[in-house]
């Protein structure tokens, strides 16, 4: 279902020049609405603010529905050539890819530290990552010779999260990418060219404008694009059904030898094995597929957990979601303690801080890659990754107690490559695209939303970012044969 971004404030931005957002310290935003001037009363409101104008500015409408924020100056706290909005694998591969290619790049990223669902997430797991080249196997070897012995058998493919928050870092840094922790994007301006031209954050710093030549939107859930104005599809059916999120933990306490057959790297059989044990044990996990790691020193990674029906963008729902599925593995692990011998002392390290969320926007491109694409094995002139994940759409509902759908594999899929158009917002000018959010519809995004992707996504992008500045084009002028001509 296509759906379109727009809202008041965008609409107000749209008219900011950016050569006045340039020339500016600060950028003046307006109310987002009106007061209005309804008679209708709200109970909940205390009388002493309704329909009044508050002591720091604003209106409280008369009926209580709606705060009218009062105009006000937000300081321009930077200006970089480049600004990269998520800090995930493919923020972390644009960043990097535009630093290292001679400009200068500003990285701006919700959580306390880079890598997104590999950290903060605690995936430790990176799938369709094994016929890269670039900066996904330049991680690869790094994760291997500074991890444990399970990340070097997995040439690096199974990771320690510490590990990755360090390589990440220490790679940033030493190109020279100026890091912003802890800092939401909630605004995007837009000039009267329809070029996008600064965004807006908060955090600790309160509210911050930020300019620059080139954006790129690494968000996961298209969050930068969907403020800037992109039209974008969510889900499947009317309904925008969106596949579940599953939070992950890690546990200790178990002899790696000793659970040997239900470890997923160690037993092809060890995901239905598992299930069979908790089943028998009287534990009926909302993941019908739980999936056990050893990453090193009796340290293990569990994924068990299914959160139907809960949207990337309410975080209200999200927040119910995160207290259920921690409820709900601090249950399992409970359950296999009780089983006793090589589980009775089983404990949770750490679950993680931020539930994987499977599914957000997906914001349109120049191009969108389709189911039609994956069963035909597209061949493109103007690729910049080859895909070769199958299609993994996870049950979309309890119905059937499943663990994927396999109805949505019925077109096939042979590998195919994601072309450098489906990178470029086609809605907005001088944005580009990485990782899950790039234009593709509902079955091809199940196939190319792992992270094993989302590394040589952003890594295109960030090339695409820098490319067309020394060019002096905006990124939809660009081919990527121009962008990477050696490749």
């Amino acid at each position: 279902m296509t759906q379109n971004a727009s809202n008041p404030r965008r609409e107000f931005l749209k008219t900011v020049a950016a050569g006045a957002v340039l020339g500016q310290t600060s950028l003046v935003l307006a109310d987002e609405q009106a007061a209005t001037t309804s008679a209708a009363s709200n109970a909940g409101a205390p009388d002493i603010v309704r329909g009044e104008v508050l002591r720091t500015g604003g209106t409280l409408t008369a009926d209580g529905s709606h705060f009218s924020e009062a105009v006000r100056a937000i300081p321009v706290a930077g200006r970089s050539q480049v600004i990269v909005c998520g800090g995930g694998p493919a923020g972390f591969a644009a960043a990097l890819a535009a630093a290292r290619a001679g400009t200068e790049v500003r990285l701006i990223e919700g959580a306390g530290c880079l890598g997104g669902i590999w950290t903060a997430g605690l995936l430790t797991k990176i799938l369709d990552a094994g016929n890269k080249t670039g900066i996904m196997a330049e991680l690869l070897r790094l994760f291997a010779e500074r991890g444990s012995s399970v990340a070097r058998d997995t040439t690096g493919t199974v990771y320690d999260p510490e590990v990755a928050k360090l390589v990440l870092e220490e790679l940033l840094v030493e190109a020279g990418v100026k890091i912003l922790l802890h800092t939401r994007v909630v605004g995007a301006v837009t000039n009267a060219q329809n070029r996008l031209a600064a965004i807006v954050t908060e955090s600790k710093s309160g509210r911050q404008a930020w300019v620059a030549d080139r954006f790129i939107d690494c968000t996961g859930d298209g969050d930068l694009a969907a403020q800037a104005g992109c039209r974008f599809e969510l889900g499947v059916g009317s309904d925008c059904t969106c596949q579940p999120m599953s939070m992950l933990a890690l546990l200790t306490g178990v002899n790696p030898d000793a659970v040997r057959e239900f470890i997923r790297e160690t037993a092809s059989s060890a995901k239905p094995k598992l299930l069979q044990l908790m089943e028998n044990a009287g534990i009926n996990p909302s993941y019908r597929g739980p999936t056990l790691r050893h990453l090193h020193s009796g340290i293990f990674s569990i994924m068990t957990n299914h959160e139907y029906g809960v949207s990337a963008f309410d975080n209200q729902a999200i927040t119910d979601a995160t207290i259920r599925a921690r409820r709900e593995i601090h249950e399992i692990i409970s359950g296999l303690r009780k089983i006793g011998g090589p589980w009775k002392d089983i404990a949770i390290v750490a679950t993680a801080e931020q539930i994987g969320v499977r599914e957000g926007r997906r914001i349109r491109g120049r191009y969108e890659v389709t189911a039609e694409d994956l069963a035909k094995g597209l061949q493109h002139p103007e690729a910049v990754c080859r895909a070769t994940f199958p299609i993994d759409v996870h049950a979309l509902s309890t119905a059937g107690n499943k663990e994927v759908d396999r109805n949505f594999k019925s077109c096939g899929l042979k590998p195919y490559d994601i072309p450098y158009p489906a990178l470029v917002a086609a809605d907005v000018d001088g944005l580009l695209l990485a990782g899950r959010c790039i234009s593709g519809d509902f079955i091809a995004h199940s196939s190319y939303r792992v992270t094993g992707n989302a590394v040589p996504l952003g890594e295109a992008a960030g090339l695409a970012a820098a490319r067309s500045i020394s060019a002096g084009v905006l990124p939809h002028e660009l081919t990527w044969n121009q962008v990477a001509p050696t490749t």
